[in-house]
């Protein structure tokens, strides 16, 4: 088939807030209040009515100004003034175990990630799986390990359906009672042969011929040297309130409730090409916190007890820059995608990203995925309609990325108006390297890479340890967790 007859994908938009001159619906309407305020001071005094014209313009002015990814003066002074009181009072420093700072003389996750608990039961199979539960917003997480078998060689028509079935798992979220977010977390990172070895010496037969099991110890040995694994997880956060009440359900009641659904959600998701998928344990989670915080533990991994307390998985030390993120034995940069790629892409769109990449250790690309529910989404795709036309209405020239805009939002109304669903996604990109000085070529790998998969990427600046967190999948709905609530960061 050739590459014309491919299908693309598109049509996504980010939410717009109505206002003049670009400022939003809180700037529009400071504007108009200090407006009046200025009109009013003007039957007191002269004087005083300048002197409010320049307090407003003072308030107005940063609102005017933005940078490539849109952020505008208010929110970068907002996230330097931030920043720079955690610095003064030291919390861009974390130290912990019995040298540390903290009272539990344990190894608890950082920031966010610190309320953290953890529950392990079974769902209706009898398979063990652990939920994370974070106390503030009362969340509850499952993650399932998925063994996805790749694109490579599979023809077109599969990659297709694969896709479609996507769409629908993603559509079908919408449904799900509960369900607050859902994130698909991509990993690339040396291989560290411990699977190719259990593999081989577990099917090796004691009677086999010395020459065959020599034969077989040179692979285990030489194959794993430069190669690297994917892994592939899926996080489903759910909400602990109860539908009709909204009080908060106890954790064993969200147990009963998830032991239920997750088998089913566990076989949607394998029609999507994910493969297998199983749910993670408790060792397995805390495992592979563990690993994330310091690569260097990935090779004794294998020797790890069969029980890991939640209360030992975090770094033992952590320094925060403003751009970077040190974590025991390794270096991180996170990214957040400041804009989806424009007009129409293939299914493919994001392989470079998430491969290994030689200049980067270890590199994980998170999805994150909120859906609407079913009654919200028809108001919103409205919503949105409405405020494009706005939007291009005030230009006395068209421009043609307002008429464009206008047509994406009639098209994502006649789409939700014949079945589709409506979800709000965002993307992290975390780059992991062993010395601080590979972080420039890790840094310039990852540009590359964003380039290529027509994504525009943000350097999260001053507040990269809880950008690593939202990469992890643990479920963390970071929207939630800010002090200035979602609604108002829209308006702006």
């Amino acid at each position: 088939m050739g590459t014309s007859d491919s299908r693309t994908y598109g049509n996504w938009r980010k939410p717009t807030s109505p206002g003049i001159f670009g400022i939003g619906l809180a700037g529009t309407l400071m504007l108009f209040i200090g407006s009046l305020l200025v009109i009013g001071a003007l039957f007191l005094s002269i004087v005083l009515a300048l002197g409010m014209a320049v307090a407003v313009g003072l308030v107005i002015a940063p609102m005017l100004i933005r940078d490539e990814h849109g952020r505008n003066g208010v929110q970068w002074l907002t996230a330097t003034g931030s920043w720079a009181m955690g610095v003064m009072r030291g919390r861009h420093v974390y130290r912990s175990g019995p040298f540390g700072r903290i009272p539990t003389l344990s190894n608890v996750l950082p920031g966010l990630g610190t309320p953290l608990e953890i529950t392990e039961t079974e769902d209706a199979h009898g398979q063990p799986f652990a939920i994370v539960t974070a106390p503030g917003p009362w969340h509850h997480t499952v993650v399932l390990d998925c063994h996805a078998d790749g694109a490579s060689l599979v023809d077109t028509d599969q990659v297709d359906t694969w896709v479609a079935y996507w769409g629908d798992w993603l559509t079908q979220l919408g449904h799900e009672p509960g369900l607050v977010a859902a994130s698909v977390t991509i990993e690339a990172a040396p291989d560290t042969g411990a699977r190719l070895t259990r593999e081989v010496y577990g099917n090796m037969r004691q009677e086999a011929p010395p020459l065959a099991r020599e034969v077989l110890a040179e692979i285990v040995q030489s194959y794993p040297l430069g190669s690297a694994t994917l892994t592939s997880r899926v996080a489903l956060t759910y909400s602990g309130a109860a539908r009709n009440t909204g009080a908060r359900r106890d954790v064993e009641a969200v147990a009963k409730m998830l032991a239920a659904r997750l088998p089913g959600l566990a076989t949607d998701l394998q029609m999507t090409g994910a493969g297998p998928a199983i749910p993670m344990t408790a060792r397995e989670l805390g495992l592979m916190l563990r690993v994330a915080y310091d690569p260097a533990a990935a090779e004794f991994i294998d020797g790890a007890p069969d029980e890991v307390s939640w209360s030992e998985v975090g770094p033992v030390g952590t320094l925060e820059t403003a751009d970077a993120y040190r974590h025991d034995t390794a270096w991180s940069i996170t990214w957040a995608m400041s804009e989806a790629p424009r007009g129409e892409v293939f299914s493919n769109v994001l392989n470079r990203l998430v491969m290994p990449h030689p200049d980067i250790l270890r590199k994980r690309v998170t999805l994150m995925y909120r859906p609407h529910d079913v009654g919200s989404s028809a108001r919103l795709v409205e919503r949105d309609r409405k405020d494009a036309l706005f939007k291009a209405k005030q230009a006395k020239l068209a421009q043609a990325r307002d008429s464009l805009a206008v047509m994406a939002a009639d098209r994502a109304a006649q789409e939700e108006a014949t079945g589709a669903g409506l979800v709000r996604f965002s993307l992290y990109v975390t780059a992991t390297v062993a010395d601080r000085d590979d972080l420039s070529l890790a840094a310039s790998a990852v540009d590359n890479l964003a380039a290529a998969s027509r994504l525009r990427l943000r350097r999260v600046r001053y507040g990269q340890s809880s950008a690593f967190l939202a990469a992890l999948p643990l479920g963390l709905v970071m929207p939630l967790h800010l002090k200035v609530p979602q609604t108002v960061r829209d308006a702006m």
